[in-house]
């Protein structure tokens, strides 16, 4: 089989899983309601996919140099969150994601500027979510419309994610590991949820959602550290696991807490 050929049917097997795995995330997440769906929204959906096939290409030092790029992006996706969750208390779906667009784009342009080490990269999500989080604590408590899914709804997550695996695998041999590393984070899980449910059940509630994912973005920002430290100590397949079962182990304390708090109150 001719090279390009055999890098054309891997990288469309690559962006089949890939969208095999949103489509069921997205299924859970519908059938949970709106509180597991943010913790779900949370786990590494679509970044997740993108470092797998990153791993099977290159060595364990490119994948951790492109997870300390990675890790402040978590905290531009945060501010990005935030963005969207004001604005869309008033505005348009339009102004409030382009807005919120554009917030993740300044701050990740600046970010690729830098050489982040694990330190720095910590920091920036400290003071990022130390910010946001008390802020978007007040936009949570919003009642929810039912949800009425349409038929494109999945195939759009798992295009857009499809696509992002794309991209990444195949720019990531010329762009170096802080490029894919910043790739790797875009947010489309938050980005498809905005655009999928603002027109539907309007932006307070769909701003809800996001706000109410504040404290699972933070442990997926944990995950990226534990990678970034694991893949050198143990290689790429065990440090990749340990990240998972970071973001996993940290959702499943956040939905734990959440029920005993529920059932305190009542």
């Amino acid at each position: 089989m001719p090279l390009d050929l055999h890098f054309v049917l891997f990288l469309f097997l690559r962006m089949a899983i890939a969208a095999a795995f949103v489509v069921s995330a997205s299924v859970i997440t519908e059938r949970s309601g709106p509180a597991i769906g943010a913790l779900v929204a949370t786990l590494p959906v679509s970044a997740g996919p993108s470092y797998v096939f990153l791993a099977i290409d290159h060595d364990a030092a490119f994948i951790a140099q492109g997870a300390l790029s990675s890790l402040p992006v978590n905290a531009a996706t945060i501010f990005m969150g935030l963005t969207y969750v004001v604005l869309a208390q008033r505005h348009s779906m339009a102004v409030s994601c382009c807005s919120a667009f554009a917030v993740w784009i300044a701050i990740a342009s600046v970010i690729r500027l830098f050489d982040w080490t694990l330190t720095a990269g910590l920091a920036a999500n400290f003071v990022a979510f130390g910010i946001c989080i008390p802020l978007l604590s007040g936009y949570r408590h919003v009642k929810m419309p039912l949800v009425t899914r349409r038929w494109y709804d999945i195939p759009m997550r798992a295009a857009l994610v499809a696509t992002l695996v794309a991209i990444v695998v195949s720019t990531s041999n010329w762009v170096g590991p802080r490029i894919s590393g910043i790739i790797a984070l875009f947010p489309v899980v938050f980005s498809s949820m905005m655009v999928i449910l603002h027109p539907r059940i309007g932006g307070p509630a769909t701003a809800a959602v996001l706000a109410s994912s504040a404290w699972g973005l933070l442990g997926f920002g944990t995950a990226i550290a534990v990678m970034h430290v694991a893949v050198v100590q143990v290689g790429s397949l065990v440090g990749l696991c340990l990240a998972l079962a970071t973001c996993v182990t940290w959702n499943l304390t956040l939905w734990w807490n959440g029920r005993r708090r529920r059932r305190i109150e009542a």
